[in-house]
């Protein structure tokens, strides 16, 4: 479980405290034994979110939206499914579970560039230099953590990939990075508990006096990130991290690749009651070669890793409390270009939710017959944010004030979707 460092934190710091106190895992492996401390499992109505975040872009055309018979359609074929909507073929898994989602094929959104369209999917808000907004894992993080009392590990854990960060919320609430294998860095390092309990309060001395000393609210919040270090070492919640201890036949379910396992510890998380999980893909910027990409590679890893998660939530009766997004910064054009690729394209694609009491297998919204347009009214990021935020019993009338003492409104004053809510 590879450190990484998150939007907004200044992770090298962190990682020298971390050091100094030698706070590895052979640490926390000896402390263990004097905690009565017990994983607890996702209790009734704890909601969550999982994310599956699609970096790149990928080609909803050609995935949940297929356009058989057009000039811009490609190759592939759409089958029936569980749902009252139809995917692609190469998604046979997934067809089998669409009666637990829905797609948003009315997704229009501002921006198609990578970066500045993964932010604006991520907080709901384009990019401003001055201001930072909080990303979705951060805010929903900071909304549902109140019912977390017993929760030692981080509310918002990103897997396979950094996230957007928690912006003017604070680094408390900065996603924690890490790989699929779960895994942590320099985990040899070991040290005796007594001597780390030395460490750690000397440390805290000194953190206190540079509080106490008015120098900001760095300092502050540097020290929560500190006093999280050390309940997250010693802490038996870290067993939802390691995939590898669950049967060879539910890993090889999930798949061997580094999503199947993002999959399937993000499903250990939110058992342990971790609010908020993003699941990164990538590899979806396909200017080239996209059909064979998607057929050989894209498309049945993400098959499988997906249909397994939403089998497991279903079958452990997790769905009613945990919303699942599946989504990425833009889609591709139709259009296909000269080197059988598809390019940038944010003005008509689809997004797929479900979960969370959400309405599901139905398809919201539609594009015209070559994919070129929403047919119809459209949807934001704004609008799939404060759907989420809203399934999950979060009050889109919440504000927060930016460190500027602006107000922000949560999703940025989006509107619910009503096609998914009851």
């Amino acid at each position: 479980m590879n450190f990484k460092t998150p939007q907004g934190m200044n992770r090298r710091h962190f990682m020298r405290h971390l050091a100094g106190a030698s706070a590895m895992t052979g640490t926390a492996l000896a402390l263990g034994n004097t905690l009565k401390a017990s994983t607890k499992q996702l209790k009734k109505n704890k909601k969550a979110a999982i994310l599956l975040w699609m970096g790149g872009g990928p080609s909803t055309m050609d995935i949940w939206d297929l356009k058989p018979g057009s000039n811009n359609g490609g190759p592939f074929r759409p089958i029936s499914t569980a749902g009252d909507v139809q995917i692609c073929e190469h998604m046979p898994m997934m067809a089998k579970n669409m009666d637990k989602l829905s797609i948003v094929r009315s997704m229009s959104t501002r921006e198609a560039d990578h970066m500045r369209g993964r932010y604006y999917m991520h907080t709901g808000y384009v990019p401003n230099p001055n201001v930072k907004h909080p990303s979705y894992g951060s805010v929903i993080a900071h909304e549902l953590s109140s019912t977390r009392e017993d929760l030692e590990i981080p509310p918002f854990v990103s897997v396979g990939g950094n996230s957007e960060g928690p912006g003017f919320l604070g680094m408390a609430w900065a996603p924690f990075s890490v790989n699929s294998n779960g895994q942590v860095r320099n985990l040899d390092m070991g040290i005796e508990p007594d001597r780390l309990t030395q460490r750690m309060q000397a440390l805290k001395m000194m953190e206190s006096g540079f509080i106490d000393s008015n120098r900001g609210i760095a300092a502050g919040e540097h020290a929560k990130v500190l006093s999280k270090t050390l309940s997250l070492m010693t802490s038996e919640q870290m067993k939802a991290f390691k995939v590898m201890q669950e049967p060879e036949s539910v890993q090889e379910r999930y798949g061997q690749t580094n999503f199947g396992r993002g999959c399937l510890m993000a499903r250990r998380l939110v058992e342990s009651g971790v609010p908020f999980v993003e699941v990164g893909l990538g590899g979806w910027d396909n200017h080239q070669n996209i059909f064979q990409t998607l057929q050989n590679n894209k498309l049945p890893e993400l098959d499988r890793g997906m249909s397994a998660l939403m089998e497991d939530l279903a079958a452990r009766d997790m769905l009613d409390d945990v919303a699942v997004i599946w989504m990425g910064e833009f889609s591709r054009t139709p259009r296909i270009n000269g080197n059988t690729g598809r390019d940038h394209w944010a003005r008509s694609w689809s997004a797929v939710v479900g979960g969370a009491g959400m309405n599901s297998g139905i398809a919201v919204g539609a594009t015209n017959e070559d994919g070129t347009s929403v047919v119809g009214p459209s949807q934001s990021s704004e609008d799939l944010m404060a759907t989420v935020c809203h399934s999950l019993g979060i009050s889109l009338e919440t504000t927060f004030t930016s460190q500027s003492g602006r107000p922000m409104k949560i999703a940025n004053g989006g509107k619910v979707i009503k096609e998914l809510v009851s």
